[in-house]
């Protein structure tokens, strides 16, 4: 029988796309080895309107979507603050409504500019998008611009069964994750089933990243969503620069494709529907 008709459909998504040449060749690459589900983009990136032009080609096998973000400042080139300022104004409730609206706005304005359609989805850099605030901005926004068949599904980070054991995936979560999940729920918004990945960017090589790989899999419901952040190389300056390319490595390795054949797993290539 073949294993793509009783193996679990997981989405594998690749953030920072635009961030650096280096992180856009790997999605490019992963897609075209049938790696890769989906990949966000960074639209402040002074490299967006540019790096944009080879996704056009990979839609819709790869899902395209938005990378809020407001904590990357792209070597001073974006006005950024960093995160543990983003977290204390949003829990303080510091961030003024219409400030939130137009980032969000200026950013998918950004996105539909170049790319021509709406985004696949939606998610943040450092999960900024569900935050008190930012995420009833991003609702706001995404009821104002979209009609319901047109609506892209946004990402959760609850943890899929089992890996809220995870004391960083459990933070993630209790800093928005749940929240947004039963908000998202509420008003009808799409949304993957599971969220994993989560990890202290710390596996020293491939061996380590697949053990993590392997502790992830079998947690993954279909739907389920795991980000990744590949690059083909070292990005100098990036604070998971080095990290980078292992993750690359492991994900366009054999071994990779014998994990998701023990798990009963693969990796969703195609349009996107979630209830």
């Amino acid at each position: 029988m073949n294993h793509m008709n009783t193996s679990r459909a997981i989405l594998l998504c690749a953030d920072d796309y635009a961030l650096h040449p280096l992180v856009d060749e790997a999605v490019q690459q992963l897609t075209a080895a049938g790696r890769l589900s989906a990949t966000s983009c960074m639209t402040t990136s002074p490299l967006w309107p540019q790096a944009a032009a080879a996704l056009r080609d990979l839609r819709p096998r790869l899902s395209v979507g938005l990378h809020f973000n407001l904590t990357e400042d792209h070597g001073g080139q974006h006005d950024a603050q960093a995160l543990g300022t983003v977290l204390r104004q949003a829990y303080a409730r510091q961030m003024p409504q219409g400030l939130m609206r137009q980032a969000w706005r200026e950013q998918l304005d950004a996105f539909e500019q170049v790319m021509g359609t709406a985004p696949d989805f939606i998610d943040g850099h450092q999960h900024v998008h569900q935050l008190p605030g930012l995420r009833a901005a991003m609702q706001q926004e995404l009821q104002s611009r979209y009609a319901a068949h047109e609506m892209p599904w946004v990402r959760s980070t609850a943890p899929a069964s089992g890996l809220w054991r995870s004391p960083k995936a459990a933070i993630i979560a209790l800093l928005g994750g749940w929240t947004t999940t039963q908000q998202l729920r509420h008003a009808d918004i799409p949304m993957n089933h599971g969220f994993g990945g989560v990890y202290g960017f710390d596996a020293p090589d491939t061996a380590s990243y697949g053990r993590q790989m392997a502790s992830w899999l079998p947690h993954m419901a279909a739907g389920g969503l795991l980000m990744c952040h590949p690059a083909s190389g070292v990005v100098e300056g990036d604070a998971i620069g080095r990290q980078r390319p292992v993750e690359f490595e492991y994900l366009m390795s054999d071994a990779f494709g014998e994990l998701l054949l023990r798990t009963g797993c693969h990796i969703h290539q195609g349009p996107v529907q979630l209830g």
